[in-house]
This record gives C-alpha cells, sequence and structure tokens, in this order.
C-alpha cells in the first residue's frame, strides 16, 4: 500500500511533456518613428501553432484564429548623424591655424547633422540674410522691392557687389534691421556687425543652416515669392565664384552665395560658403561650411569644399547607408 509520503512526493513531481515546436506565423516589421529613434515592432504567434489549410477543420481553424500575437517592441538607436559627420571631416585635411564648422540637412528627410558651435565672421555670405531681412521687411508694409532694390540685389548676389550691400544694409536698418529679421526667422547665434561693418557679422553653421531653411525650406517666414526671387539669384552666381558648396553637386544643380574676407590684423583669410545642392544619389541639401585661419584665399577655398563634400557624403554616401541599416538590423534580431 502507498504511504501518504510517496504520494505527495508523486503528486509534486513535474510532469513530463513533449517538446513545444514554436512555429512562426507571422513576423511583422511596424516602424514608427520616436524622439529616441525607430521602434521595430516583431509579430509572433504564440508557441504550439500549427499551419492551418484550407482544409482543416472547423474547430482547428477557430482555434488557430484564437491564437494571440505577443508583440515585442524593439527600440532601435536614432542615427547619430552629428557623429557621422565628425567621422567625415576626420578625413579632410584642416591647417593647424584654420578652423572649420559645417551644417547639413537632407531636404527629402529632414535629417541634418552640424559640426562645430563656434562663430565665425560672415563675411559676403551675409548678404543672403540682408536681402531676406530686405524681403521680410518689404513683406510687412505690403510692398514689392523697388527698381533700386533689385538692381541692388541682384549686383549683391550674383556678384557680391559690396557697395550694393552697403545701400541694403542702411536701407534694412544696419544691424538692428538685421537681428530684429534674424529673431523671427529663429537665428540664435547670429549679430550684426558694428556700424557699416556688415562683414563682420557673427554667425554660427547652425544659424546658416536655419537661414537657408527660410531661403529653400517650407514653413518660412518668406513668401513662396520671396523665396523663388532670392533662390533664383544665388543660382545665378557670377562664374568667377563658381567654388565653395557647389563641389558636392552632382552637375551645375546648385544655388550658393560664398564669402571671403582677408584679415588685417592676421593676414589670415575668413572663407564661408551656403547654398542648396543636388548630390549624385538625387536628393537635395543644404550646406554650411565656415571657416577660418587659412593662409590663403586659395586654400581656403579648397577647405570648406572638402568640408562640403564630406558633409553630404554623411547622407548620399554608401558608408552611411549601410551603417543606419546594420544599426536597423542589429537591433530588430
Amino acid at each position: 500500500m502507498e504511504s501518504p509520503r510517496a504520494r505527495r512526493n508523486r503528486r509534486a513531481r513535474p510532469s513530463r511533456r513533449r517538446p513545444l515546436v514554436y512555429t512562426v506565423l507571422a513576423s511583422v516589421a511596424v516602424v514608427g518613428g520616436t524622439a529616441a529613434g525607430t521602434v521595430y515592432v516583431k509579430a509572433q504567434a504564440h508557441s504550439g501553432a500549427r499551419p492551418v489549410s484550407s482544409a482543416a477543420s472547423p474547430d482547428a481553424a477557430a482555434s488557430a484564429a484564437s491564437e494571440e500575437a505577443s508583440v515585442e517592441p524593439v527600440a532601435v538607436p536614432a542615427v547619430d548623424y552629428d557623429g557621422l559627420l565628425a567621422d567625415a571631416l576626420d578625413a579632410v585635411a584642416v591647417p593647424d591655424d584654420a578652423d572649420v564648422s559645417v551644417a547639413v540637412l537632407d531636404l527629402d528627410s529632414g535629417d541634418s547633422a552640424t559640426y562645430g558651435d563656434a562663430a565665425f565672421d560672415t563675411a559676403s555670405i551675409v548678404k543672403v540674410d540682408i536681402l531676406a531681412a530686405l524681403l521680410l521687411q518689404a513683406q510687412d508694409e505690403d510692398r514689392s522691392l523697388t527698381a533700386a532694390e533689385k538692381s541692388y540685389a541682384t549686383a549683391m548676389i550674383e556678384n557680391s557687389d559690396n557697395a550694393s550691400a552697403s545701400a541694403l544694409w542702411r536701407a534694412i536698418g544696419k544691424a538692428a534691421g538685421l537681428d530684429a529679421a534674424n529673431e523671427r526667422f529663429g537665428l540664435t547665434g547670429t549679430e550684426g556687425g558694428d556700424g557699416m561693418l556688415w562683414g563682420l557679422t557673427q554667425t554660427t553653421a547652425a544659424d546658416q543652416l536655419a537661414l537657408l531653411q527660410q531661403v529653400f525650406g517650407d514653413g518660412s517666414k518668406l513668401s513662396e515669392t520671396s523665396r523663388k526671387y532670392l533662390q533664383g539669384l544665388m543660382g545665378q552666381i557670377a562664374t568667377d565664384q563658381h567654388w565653395g558648396v557647389s563641389a558636392a553637386a552632382d552637375g551645375s544643380s546648385w544655388a550658393l552665395k560664398n564669402g571671403w574676407l582677408p584679415r588685417s590684423t592676421t593676414g589670415l583669410w575668413d572663407i564661408n560658403s551656403i547654398g542648396r545642392v543636388t548630390a549624385a544619389d538625387g536628393n537635395d541639401y543644404l550646406v554650411v561650411a565656415l571657416s577660418n585661419g587659412n593662409a590663403t584665399k586659395e586654400k581656403g577655398i579648397s577647405l570648406v569644399e572638402s568640408a562640403a563634400r564630406a558633409a553630404v557624403s554623411v547622407f548620399a554616401g554608401e558608408s552611411t547607408h549601410a551603417s543606419a541599416s546594420a544599426a536597423a538590423t542589429t537591433a530588430s534580431q
């Protein structure tokens, strides 16, 4: 006769069952953007489910249909474009006395990257800002530019004429007018130059990218008419100024404004370039390359062109897409 202890031990032992077979009925990746990055959602059937054929019995089909899917969110880290830009710029030779800051925005995806947050002299790239401020003021006054203003604007942007820039600098109210417009444009690190020294306006790469978005992007304080006018002038730069961010373009599809200024105190050059380019991948990019401390104008041009190409490669280069794809694949496994 079985003792009470034996009966208790028998009841306490786990029953032996056949190994469970996991059959994946579905693996669905649902991608959603979040502040922390991309979330991949995978759905799997519970263990023990079996494929249901068209010949299956109603009871079997109902049983399979009642299986619940388990949702397992897998967070994929956002791509560190700032880090990728810094890596890309490691391949750019920057002279010891020179500094460079770069910003780029992919107009198709809205992704952007910035390298460096120091302030630089604008030199002649401020002429885009001057005209943008003038156009904004004209909109406020519900008027078009006068014939004289248009003549100055054309010479200022297409030929980088300094006398025309000085005339429009006075027209907008000098630094006070520029700063007021920039506050509305969302520029936070730009300050107009003293008196008539518009070329010594201080700015950052991030602010110049914000300005380019006002010219080329959506949600601008500038009207569509104002934007197209400024874009048109930036697309007709004089032939001797076909350098700078245009080096990152595929062919002649670009619009830009360059700035160059030899500093009397050091003999070194400020060389800057801002604009929109269409790259080899067919996408449009806004690109900013600021530099100072260049030994010659030519060396400064070479620096900003190399920086512009490196910036666009962050989004248009194969290595970037491969890195992003690898990160997504690893995180979704």
